[in-house]
């Protein structure tokens, strides 16, 4: 059985394929109406489970229209609708849902509760996103930066901003894909020194600064995020802290010729990117948050094996 709870877990071979089997169902479906099961219904009489405990638009709508293109459906729960929001355990919850649907894409406050999941669980189980990682952005990131022509092998890939769960599944796929990553942050909002040192272990190039143009410095992708995430509660400290962070042109300018904007939305202009960089013709943000429907197929034929 196979879960997909972190990058770092799986061999390079493995989402290698993935990535490669989202871009050729893509351009298989080109031209289709949405609606529109894909040929051989690969997942046909499946069911995905998908629990959230926090809102999502992007997460919930793709892996819902990806599992109707596959040819199976979806049951979507919200944590405060079930007994797991009334005390349940997750390890009952686990192998209640095991008896009932084909697998589990969960969207989590804690990442500990998920692994717990995937470890009581009997159907692969997904991490549709928590406070540590966002696997499933990162695969659709790939896709869409290869789509534009980057060779990931060797490209630079910065971060600025918050070393953030998003950060942390980039630096986990970097020694997977052979890309680096050069990553600025302000002290107290640095990435998971734990996630980098697997990564260098694994000969991953992670570089961390405190200047951001040091970091932007020969870019060939430029990454932020939102400064403020679901569940912060010192917004304005935060907004403080991170102002110098900002990716605007004057950054942008500081990267390779060529080099393009990734956000995995949602965004606040004028905070974390000016609105002249994500609404302008380096920023990818449409084509990425497509691309989660893509990728996210792949990943589910793969955790059913299919």
């Amino acid at each position: 059985m196979r879960h997909f709870l972190d990058m770092g877990d799986i061999a390079a071979s493995e989402l290698r394929a993935m990535l490669d089997d989202a871009k050729a169902t893509k351009a298989a479906r080109k031209g289709w109406p949405m609606g529109r099961v894909d040929d051989g219904a690969p997942l046909a009489d499946q069911i995905l489970a998908m629990i959230f405990e926090k809102s999502s638009t992007r997460t919930r709508t793709s892996f819902d229209v990806g599992m109707r293109q596959l040819g199976g459906s979806t049951m979507v729960m919200s944590a405060g609708d079930m007994q797991l929001g009334r005390g349940e355990t997750v390890e009952d919850t686990a192998k209640v849902l095991s008896r009932y649907v084909d697998a589990i894409m969960i969207r989590a406050n804690n990442h500990d509760d998920v692994v717990e999941l995937a470890r009581a669980s009997s159907v692969p189980v997904i991490n549709g996103l928590t406070d540590k990682s966002h696997p499933c952005q990162i695969m659709a990131d790939l896709q869409t930066l290869e789509e534009h022509g980057l060779n990931l092998k060797g490209a630079r890939i910065a971060w600025v901003g918050d070393g953030n769960n998003v950060c942390a599944s980039f630096i986990d796929a970097a020694p997977k894909f052979g890309f680096s990553m050069a990553i600025a942050t302000p002290a107290g909002y640095e990435a998971s020194r734990v996630r980098i040192e697997q990564s260098r272990a694994e000969q991953g190039r992670i570089e961390t600064f405190t200047d951001p143009s040091e970091a932007v410095s020969g870019a060939d992708v430029v990454v932020a995020d939102t400064f403020v995430s679901m569940g912060d509660k010192d917004a304005d400290k935060r907004l403080t802290d991170l102002a110098d962070y900002i990716v605007n042109d004057n950054l942008m300018g500081k990267a390779n010729g060529g080099a393009v904007f990734l956000h995995c939305l949602p965004a606040h202009r004028g905070e974390e990117v000016t609105a002249s960089v994500i609404d302008g013709p380096q920023s990818l943000v449409f084509d990425e948050a497509e691309n989660r429907l893509h990728a996210q197929k792949a990943i589910l034929k793969w955790c059913l094996a299919t």
